[in-house]
């Protein structure tokens, strides 16, 4: 049989992180994007999964409404607008499968072949690869060290047609590490309602800061109903549990639900009603700040490595939080002989490109993850990529 896939599948390739992982064996994986497993509050969950089951049975294996638990929503909703500063009488809420989902259903409902989206470059690789799917035309525009160039962003809005929308990570971003200032924020908005064009927030490290100052979310400026606020708590609870969320005017949510109708039906019920309990223990507060105190350690820990053993082979900012270092190769290492080389060595770090709008582009970046590996394999995996390094020069 001679298959004829879609053009938006036929046109993907698998997730480069994904293969690494796939094929990494034994390596040290600073390739990986996993939260520490001792973030996880596993007796919680444990405990709560056992009164769910035994007390709401039917409920949480029976069918549910798309747009989610009610009062997870209402929970959801509280949070949101006493923490991010987000959400208004305008805007409503839906519980998603993973706040990747929200991508899709955003794409599904605005955007069709050949529709540009703008992008930062780099920027997450699930996100770049959902929007292909869509047949959307990808269009970068550069992070610096305190977020997307505004100025080059603005170029793109003049020159692009059929922009749909504006991609961004703002908090510790997903693979630069960078966090966009204030200024910024507030100039992504102007330039949102300046040229009639959606922004896309996504933030699920917001919570991860461990240092510095939070910064108020674009969504808290938006007046006009711009700002689409995608939230997750894959980064607080666990990923496997895959609830996510999303706070945007109320027209948008009615669409994006009929979308999510036809993507699974529903969030699943028993998660959701597992962080329903868990948020109305009042158990949000106390586990951040736990959950910081250990990506504080292990995210100064790599840098504090990489500080003494990598300064003559790459250059690197240290990011105020998240999970990702993202570091430049020095002149006279190439960064794909490099991360083959790595691999061999018995360590694993994504390749830059894999980021890029265009992944044949050049690229001189690897991304490093210091969340997933033990404290012991970090320390480990940076004096391998050393080693890598000086065999190379």
């Amino acid at each position: 049989m001679d298959y004829q896939f879609s053009s938006g599948i036929s046109s993907l390739r698998p997730s480069a992180i994904r293969e690494i992982l796939k094929n990494s064996g034994d390596s040290i994986p600073l390739s990986a994007g996993n939260p520490a497993p001792d973030a996880f509050p596993v007796s919680d969950v444990q405990r709560i999964a056992n009164q769910v089951l035994e007390e709401e049975p039917i409920l949480a294996l029976q069918y549910g409404i798309t747009e989610g638990y009610a009062p997870l929503i209402n929970e959801i909703t509280n949070i949101a607008h006493s923490r991010y500063g987000v959400g208004s009488d305008n805007d409503g809420v839906i519980v998603v499968s993973g706040a990747q989902q929200v991508m899709s259903l955003l794409s599904h409902v605005f955007v069709n072949n050949g529709d540009t989206i703008i992008c930062e470059e780099p920027a997450f690789i699930g996100a770049l690869n959902c929007f292909r799917a869509f047949g959307a035309k990808l269009v970068g525009v550069p992070v610096e060290g305190d977020g997307m160039n505004v100025d080059v962003l603005e170029e793109k809005l003049k020159s692009e047609k059929n922009v749909r929308f504006i991609y961004t990570i703002p908090n510790f971003q997903n693979p630069a590490g960078a966090t966009m200032s204030l200024e910024k924020r507030k100039r992504v908005y102007e330039l949102a309602k300046k040229y009639g064009v959606l922004v896309l927030e996504d933030n699920p490290y917001g919570d991860l800061r461990v240092s510095g100052e939070d910064l108020p979310a674009i969504k808290s400026f938006d007046t006009e109903g711009l700002v689409v606020y995608s939230g997750s708590f894959s980064k607080i609870i666990a990923p496997g549990i895959r609830i996510g969320f999303t706070v945007a005017p109320k027209e948008i949510i009615a669409k994006m639900t009929v979308a999510k109708q036809t993507q699974d039906v529903h969030t699943p019920m028993l998660t959701q009603l597992i962080v329903y309990r868990w948020l109305k223990e009042g158990n949000l507060d106390p586990h951040i700040e736990k959950i910081r105190g250990i990506y504080r350690r292990k995210l100064n820990l790599m840098c504090d490595t990489m500080d003494e053993y990598l300064t003559d082979y790459l250059t690197f900012l240290r990011p105020e939080g998240g999970l990702f270092v993202w570091a430049e190769m020095n002149e006279g290492i190439d960064m794909l002989s490099f991360v083959k080389n790595a691999s061999a060595n018995g360590v694993s770090v994504v390749p830059g490109n894999a980021f890029l709008t265009d992944g044949s582009a050049p690229c001189d970046y690897i991304r490093l993850n210091f969340s997933t590996p033990s404290d012991e394999d970090i320390v480990k995996g940076i004096k391998l990529l050393a080693q890598t390094a000086k065999e190379m020069r």
